[in-house]
């Protein structure tokens, strides 16, 4: 019973993978538009302004549209070992909020 279990989901993940991997090339399609378009700056300009924030390993990424305006969403391990989210202006790389995760 426990080997068909683990079969079914195993193949329910293996159905699902590539619905996730077009979603996640949207993503990066939006994210690279954004830019091109100057709505957002690069990347590496958003990971720099999230780690003098909060120094530590970056571990997520997500763009965002809140209210009108692009959002980065940074979730980094901070030094302390806590998981720390920051979330900066897409346009400015301008910090709006930092929380603990729980």
């Amino acid at each position: 019973m426990r080997r068909i279990l683990l079969l079914c989901a195993l193949l329910a993940g293996l159905a699902i993978a590539p619905a996730l991997a077009d979603e996640r090339r949207r993503d990066h399609d939006d994210a690279r538009a954004a830019v091109a378009r100057r709505d957002a700056l690069p990347l590496a300009r958003i990971l720099e302004a999230a780690q003098r924030a909060v120094p530590g390993e970056v571990i997520e990424v997500e763009l965002e549209h809140e209210d009108g305006r692009l959002l980065y969403e940074v979730e980094i391990i901070a030094r302390n070992g806590r998981v720390r989210t920051i979330t900066l202006d897409a346009a400015t790389a301008r910090v709006l909020d930092v929380e603990d995760d729980d």
